[in-house]
């Protein structure tokens, strides 16, 4: 019994994968003790009681030992950071996105952004944009779990194996990281920024947040940062911001450049002129399709280059198979097959972020109506390749001056919108293209609101300056016509 109570209790501190079996026990007693007086029933017994036992004892022995020590932190010496869920309206759809929350120790000055994921990207970038706010980084270390974007490997102890980026991260801005306990027990290692993140989540982060982009998210978080510098951490006599006054200056200062914190990548362009970047699919103009091109997978956005100009700008995706297309990557091939224009996932998504609008739709049915369908689609698609060289708003007053005047001419649409981009004070608001918008067909003008025109407005022409100068003279070509009739007679 006494051999086997060694063996229990040497579990207590042995992988969990890589403790004794009765099994195991067995044999240990028969090859290394020479013990055959139990069979293996009587071994598994009790081994069965006793391991119960001994683990309830060891628990007894350190429930006196276990508790928290109150810390005093030095200024500008540490800070703390981690991640939280948190669920916001992005574009009208729910998300799951995450906060990122860096803390300093002394003070309390906490810096918050949400992020789409939990990505090294995000991890990284959320050091970028606190160190910014701060003006410096802590000199002693930063507090962390064993967040993948930082470990590869957790050892024994707190030896870490930490990925690559991160080490030359952490090297460029010269700071060190102390890895918690993993588990709960190391949660209280970091409670400051435990506490911090639900915190921050249930006071300012409730109802659920509506907005477009996370970019504007993160401005507003930025906003209440600084009003945040008012409150008083519980049991403080002074602000968060009265302290960090006092602690900015002990930071250490920041590198001349940031970190780039995004990853480079070079995926093919394929036939659908798509990309596909960590399982997801994101559209590129199509005359890059069959080349290479260089991509920068940043914390919330994905940027394609075309050597040092951007090309394509899209949100970054987190789920397998999702896709984002711009309807404008497929104008040109659309203009070859414009049957494919009303089933495209670009004209579905152009339509959902607001892009192409009623006044698009108004045009594309009166162009079909005048022309066929394909010849109509075909002169939507030249006016919606106007939105590349011109504002959106002057192209939208360039539509719905054409529809007015009873024309669906593209070329018309160009012209009226260069009148209206040369005089901003004469582009039109949502309402006004409401109040302006051509009745379709069966429906009737409004009781006191005018009937559309179909007068045009030309451009000026410039007046002819006189010249009286004398006209040329053609004398010499005469020569030419002699010289005919004397061959024809010869």
């Amino acid at each position: 019994m006494e051999w086997i109570d060694a063996m229990l209790r040497e579990d207590l501190s042995a992988p969990r994968k890589q403790r004794h079996t009765a099994r195991r026990i067995y044999d240990r007693l028969r090859v290394e003790y020479d013990f055959n007086m139990a069979c293996y029933s009587t071994i598994c017994t009790y081994v069965n009681k006793r391991r119960a036992e001994i683990l309830a004892d060891a628990r007894e022995g350190r429930m006196h030992l276990e508790g928290t020590v109150p810390q005093l932190h030095a200024p500008g010496a540490e800070a703390e950071v981690d991640f939280a869920d948190v669920w916001v309206r992005l574009a009208g759809e729910p998300v799951q996105c995450h906060l990122f929350t860096l803390r300093l120790s002394y003070s309390g000055k906490a810096v918050h952004r949400v992020y789409v994921s939990e990505s090294q990207e995000a991890f990284m970038q959320g050091h970028v944009e606190a160190f910014r706010v701060l003006g410096g980084v802590p000199t002693r270390h930063i507090r962390y779990d064993n967040l993948k974007p930082a470990v590869n490997r957790v050892c024994f102890g707190r030896t870490r194996v930490e990925s690559q980026r991160w080490t030359a991260f952490r090297s460029f801005y010269g700071f060190d990281p102390f890895y918690c306990i993993p588990g709960q027990e190391g949660a209280h290692e970091k409670g400051g920024v435990e506490h911090e993140g639900g915190r921050f989540r249930r006071t300012h982060l409730v109802p659920v947040p509506e907005v477009d982009t996370l970019e504007e998210l993160n401005e507003r978080l930025a906003e209440i940062d600084e009003v945040e510098d008012k409150r008083h951490v519980h049991g403080a006599n002074t602000s968060i911001g009265f302290n960090f006054a006092e602690e900015a200056p002990l930071l250490a200062p920041l590198p001349a450049d940031d970190f780039e914190c995004g990853i480079t990548l070079t995926p093919k362009v394929r036939r659908d002129s798509r990309i596909v970047v960590r399982q997801s699919y994101y559209s590129v103009p199509a005359r890059f399709i069959g080349r290479q091109v260089r991509v920068s997978l940043r914390a919330n956005e994905l940027l394609v280059f075309d050597r040092h100009r951007v090309v394509a700008r899209h949100p970054r995706l987190t789920r397998r198979y999702a896709y984002r297309d711009d309807l404008d990557h497929y104008l040109e091939i659309l203009m070859v097959k414009p049957g494919a224009l009303a089933g495209s996932t670009g004209l579905a998504q152009a339509r959902a972020a607001g892009t192409f609008t009623d006044t698009h739709d108004a045009f594309w049915a009166a162009a079909r109506t005048a022309h066929g369908d394909a010849a109509g689609t075909r002169a939507l698609i030249e006016v919606l390749l106007l939105h590349r060289r011109m504002p959106h708003e002057a192209v939208l007053a360039g539509i719905t001056a054409t529809l007015n005047a009873g024309s669906s001419s593209p070329e018309l649409v160009a012209i009226e919108a260069r009148k209206a981009e040369h005089r901003p004070e004469t582009l039109l608001d949502d309402e006004d293209l409401a109040e302006l918008a051509v009745p379709g067909p069966g429906e009737q003008t409004a009781p006191g609101k005018p009937a559309s025109t179909n007068v045009i407005t030309l451009p000026i022409r410039n007046p002819v300056l006189d010249d009286n100068r004398p006209l040329p003279s053609v004398a010499a070509y005469d020569q030419l016509l002699r010289l005919r009739s004397s061959k024809g007679s010869a």
